[in-house]
């Protein structure tokens, strides 16, 4: 993502460099048609996202070539690649399993540990293509879910997920893609005269979906386009954003990214908290405990005062990627907490809507009263106690918590 950070200092003003995504592509024609590359770099800088790339894309290549071709491993191993693509020989992956277990899928192994030799924290992104569109007539007569684009589209699916789940990879779902829009739309044609390659449309449908996959970003909206059409540009971007984002899990986006999750128990009273790290996919972590107090280690903390606190915790895999999640901590201004039943007077009803009733409290009566306070501890009101039923006004509260306490014994409730 490009960001721009302004410094104020003595000197003036300083611009810091764009931070840029490092992209290499690995295929063939499918990919070097209308130059995909070039048209997903225009598309991800006019949305404000600065990217570096380089591609090697022989017409036809399988993953079995790009596995063993000097120019493709020379341009693995020439940086640190954030992503590579890659997008294997249009019709193998479509081939019975067992064909594609011993043609494909070994050598989308031995890519992908090429590029994870080179740097471990690179994603390997599998670039789901589509099927021919009126099937793979050249091959349908030995295997015949190829006689239909549908029957293709489901096997290169069924392929592409299987080779990213075997090497903890994403998948690009640009097949997915093509097959809502042809049937959504068939007057936006994604095929090129051979009913093959990528007309431009097709080409810009399948940069929107790596938009989503890469950036984990909306294309909708997004001004750059090689169409003079709006609406065919609405309906790729529309197409390309609910292919993605409907089915994130799918296709492992998000899959391999730390997740910050945790949970907490604590005592009032003591004022000392116990958090629980459950996050996933994360070598190391921190608590900030919202009072100004942060641990690496433990979770346990106490805090000084009654209060409100925000506790956050941030968790980092080795490759730099972070998350954090936050809960709030309530300590409440009112002490001696316990759970309503446990005295010989009750409270009802609980949800409230416009009067609480407090009944059953035995005499004395004299000196003992009814205090009513926001979640926060803040008194609202006191009503004195002058019989066994005594009835405070709820009318006026907004929805939320609230405690009351009764000659030292507070009570938890709900304002409807």
């Amino acid at each position: 993502m490009k960001k721009l950070f302004l410094f104020i200092s003595l000197l003036g003003f300083f611009n810091l460099p764009a931070q840029q995504t490092k992209i290499l592509w690995l295929g063939n024609s499918y990919t070097s048609v209308n130059n995909l590359p070039a048209m997903f770099h225009d598309l991800a800088l006019s949305a404000g996202d600065s990217i570096i790339y380089d591609s090697n894309t022989p017409g036809g290549y399988t993953f079995q070539q790009h596995s063993s071709d000097a120019t493709s491993i020379q341009k693995i191993y020439s940086q640190k690649w954030d992503y590579v693509v890659l997008q294997a020989q249009s019709q193998e992956p479509s081939f019975p399993p067992s064909q594609v277990a011993a043609q494909t899928y070994p050598y989308a192994q031995k890519l992908d540990s090429l590029i994870h030799d080179n740097n471990p924290c690179t994603q390997s992104v599998f670039y789901m293509t589509w099927g021919k569109k009126y099937g793979d007539q050249g091959n349908c007569a030995g295997y015949p879910i190829l006689c239909t684009f549908e029957g293709v589209a489901s096997r290169l699916r069924e392929s592409y997920l299987q080779m990213a789940a075997d090497n903890n990879a994403l998948v690009s779902p640009a097949g997915m893609a093509w097959y809502a829009s042809w049937h959504t739309d068939t007057l936006i044609n994604l095929w090129q005269s051979d009913n093959s390659h990528p007309t431009v449309a097709g080409s810009y449908l399948t940069a929107c979906v790596f938009y989503g996959t890469i950036f984990q970003k909306s294309p909708l909206g997004i001004t750059y386009s090689p169409i003079s059409a709006q609406t065919t540009n609405d309906h790729l971007q529309n197409i390309a954003y609910h292919t993605v984002f409907d089915s994130l899990e799918n296709w492992n986006i998000g899959s391999f990214m730390p997740k910050s999750i945790f949970t907490y128990t604590g005592n009032e009273t003591t004022k000392t908290f116990s958090f629980s790290n459950l996050s996933q996919n994360f070598s190391s972590y921190q608590w900030s405990f919202g009072d100004g107090v942060s641990s690496i280690g433990s979770g346990t903390h106490t805090y000084a005062d009654t209060g409100t606190y925000s506790a956050s915790l941030i968790v980092f895999d080795n490759c730099a990627n972070t998350d954090t999640s936050s809960q709030t901590v309530f300590i409440h201004g009112v002490t001696d907490i316990i759970e309503p039943g446990e005295n010989n007077f009750s409270i009802y009803p609980d949800p409230v809507k416009n009067e609480l009733t407090v009944a059953g409290y035995q005499v004395p009566f004299e000196n003992n009263r009814v205090q009513l306070y926001d979640i926060a501890g803040h008194k609202i009101s006191e009503t004195g106690i002058v019989s066994e039923t005594t009835r405070v006004n709820t009318e006026t509260l907004t929805s939320g918590i609230y405690l009351l306490k009764i000659n030292g014994t507070v009570h938890r409730f709900v304002k409807l």
